[in-house]
C-alpha cells in the first residue's frame, strides 16, 4: 500500500481546483467554494488537504452542478434504475460484477432488450468470476438482440483476449450510465437477493430478518457523469471489446444541481489504489468524525493505524460492520482486527437483522463517499473499483441520518466482553487471517 502521509506532504500546498459544465473554474471562485464549504461545516482542515491530495493523484476533477440522490437498498435502487433505462434515448452502458439468471436478472435483461429493439444501443460488461453461475444462454439472448456484451477477464484461458490470463483481476464495479447524463453506482449487483431490502427504521426490531440485504447506491445527474463514462469506455478498450456502435457517449455537459462530485476509479494497473489512498488520507485529515459502513472488512496495517490515530486525536471514529456474512473467511478475518481497534478508541457496531453490503464513508460532516470498494486487500490491490466522492453538508447530513439508523439497528462491541470471547472464535479468526491477503 502507498505511504499516504508522504504523498500528502508533497501536495499539501496545492490550491483547490474545480470544473463546471462550462469548463475549469477560476482560482478565485474555487477559493470561494472552499470557503463556503467551510462556513457550512466549520473551519475544518480536511477540505484544503484532502482536495489537494485528490487532485494530485487523480485526473478526475471535482465537478460542480450535479444532483446526487441517495438510494438505500435494492427495491428503491432497482426501481430508479429500471425507470432510467425505460427513459433512455441514445445509449445505455452497464458494468456489473454479478448479473444472475433469476427474476431480477431477467427483469433487467428484458428491459435492456426492449431498449435495444427501440434503437437505443446497450453495452454490457460483466465479470467472469462474479457471474460464474450465470449460464451462457443468458448472455446469448442479449447478444442475439443486439446488445454488445463483454466478459471481463474470462475464467476460461482459451477465451482470453490478448496474451495475459488475469484470473485474479476482477471487475467489482457497479455502473449504469444512461445517455451519458445519469449514472448509478454503489454496492448493488443485479440479483434477486437484494429485492427484500432491510426496512430501515430506527428500531433494530424493525429489520426483516436474515434474508434481508442492506446496501447503498447513488443516482447522479450532471456534468460529472462524463468522468464515469470515461471509466466505462476505458474498461471496454482495455478488455479489447469490439468497436462500440457510434452513439453520443459524450453529450455536452449541463448543470442540473448544486452537488460537488469527483469520480474515482481504481485498477490494479495503477501504481496504487486511488480509492484506498483517497479514503486513508480523508481519515488522516479528519478533525471531528469518521463514520464508515462496510461489508467486507479486512484492513491492512496502514488503514488500522489511520483509524487508531484519528481516535487518538479525539476524532469520533465509528465502524458499522456485518454481524454475519456470505463469506465466513472474510467475516472472521475482519473480526480478528477488532481488539487493537477497540483498544485504540475506535467504536465498532455490528448490523443486526440484515446482511450488510454497503460501502460508505462520512468524514467531518462535509466529505462523503459511496461506491463498490470494500475495506479489504482484494478491493485495494486486485479489483477494478469505482467510488463517488461528494462534498457538501446537505448530502453528508443525509448520509449521517442513514448511518444513525443503521447504528440503531446494530449491536455495539464492548472491548472487555470482546476480549473474553470463546477460544473457538479466536481460532477461526486466526485461521482466517492466514488468507486475508487473498480475501
Amino acid at each position: 500500500m502507498p505511504d499516504t502521509q508522504a504523498i500528502l506532504a508533497r501536495h499539501s500546498e496545492q490550491a483547490a481546483q474545480f470544473e463546471s459544465a462550462k469548463g475549469p473554474v477560476s482560482e478565485r471562485r474555487s477559493a470561494a467554494i472552499v470557503a463556503a464549504l467551510k462556513r457550512s461545516a466549520g473551519d475544518i482542515d480536511i477540505l484544503d488537504k484532502q482536495i489537494a491530495l485528490e487532485q494530485a493523484i487523480n485526473d478526475s476533477p471535482l465537478v460542480l452542478g450535479n444532483k446526487v440522490t441517495l438510494l438505500q437498498d435494492g427495491p428503491a435502487t432497482y426501481a430508479a434504475m429500471l425507470d432510467a433505462i425505460a427513459g433512455a434515448q441514445d445509449h445505455i452502458n452497464m458494468e456489473t460484477y454479478i448479473i444472475e439468471d433469476d427474476a431480477m436478472g431477467q427483469t433487467f435483461a428484458q428491459a435492456l432488450i426492449n431498449k435495444q429493439r427501440q434503437g437505443v444501443q446497450v453495452n454490457l460488461i460483466y465479470d467472469s468470476v462474479g457471474s460464474l453461475g450465470t449460464p451462457k444462454a443468458f448472455f446469448d439472448v442479449l447478444t442475439e438482440a443486439g446488445v454488445a456484451v463483454l466478459e471481463f477477464n474470462p475464467v476460461n484461458p482459451l477465451a482470453t483476449r490478448g496474451n495475459t490470463w488475469l484470473l485474479n483481476n476482477r471487475d467489482h464495479r457497479k455502473l449504469l450510465i444512461v445517455d451519458g447524463r445519469t449514472v448509478f453506482l454503489g454496492g448493488i449487483n443485479i440479483s434477486s437477493v437484494y429485492t427484500s431490502g432491510s426496512v430501515l427504521r430506527r428500531s433494530p426490531k424493525a429489520s426483516q430478518g436474515a434474508n434481508a440485504w442492506r446496501d447503498t447506491d447513488l443516482r447522479i445527474d450532471g456534468p460529472v457523469v462524463a468522468d464515469f463514462q470515461k471509466l466505462f469506455l476505458q474498461t471496454w478498450d482495455k478488455q479489447k471489446g469490439k468497436a462500440l456502435m457510434a452513439k453520443n457517449y459524450t453529450p455536452a455537459p449541463v448543470a442540473v444541481g448544486k452537488d460537488i462530485v469527483r469520480a474515482i476509479g481504481s485498477t490494479p494497473d495503477d501504481p496504487y489504489s486511488l480509492v484506498y489512498l483517497t479514503l486513508v488520507s480523508a481519515i488522516s485529515n479528519a478533525e471531528k468524525q469518521v463514520y464508515l459502513t462496510n461489508a467486507y472488512f479486512v484492513p491492512d496495517p496502514q488503514l488500522i493505524q489511520a483509524l487508531i490515530d484519528a481516535a487518538a486525536r479525539g476524532v469520533d471514529v465509528r465502524l458499522i460492520l456485518p454481524s454475519y456474512s456470505d463469506s465466513a473467511l472474510v467475516f472472521h478475518a475482519g473480526r480478528a482486527q477488532y481488539g487493537p481497534l477497540l483498544e485504540g478508541g475506535v467504536k465498532i457496531y455490528e448490523r443486526q437483522g440484515a446482511l450488510l453490503h454497503a460501502k460508505t464513508a462520512i468524514v467531518d460532516g462535509v466529505w462523503s463517499t459511496v461506491g463498490s470498494s470494500n475495506l479489504d486487500w482484494r478491493s485495494f490491490m486486485d479489483n477494478d473499483e469505482v467510488n463517488a466522492v461528494v462534498l457538501g453538508r446537505d448530502f453528508a447530513a443525509q448520509m449521517a441520518a442513514a448511518f444513525a439508523i443503521d447504528q440503531a439497528a446494530s449491536q455495539a462491541i464492548d472491548a472487555q466482553t470482546w476480549a473474553k470471547r470463546p477460544l473457538g472464535v479466536k481460532l477461526k479468526e486466526w485461521l482466517a487471517r492466514l488468507w486475508e491477503r487473498w480475501l
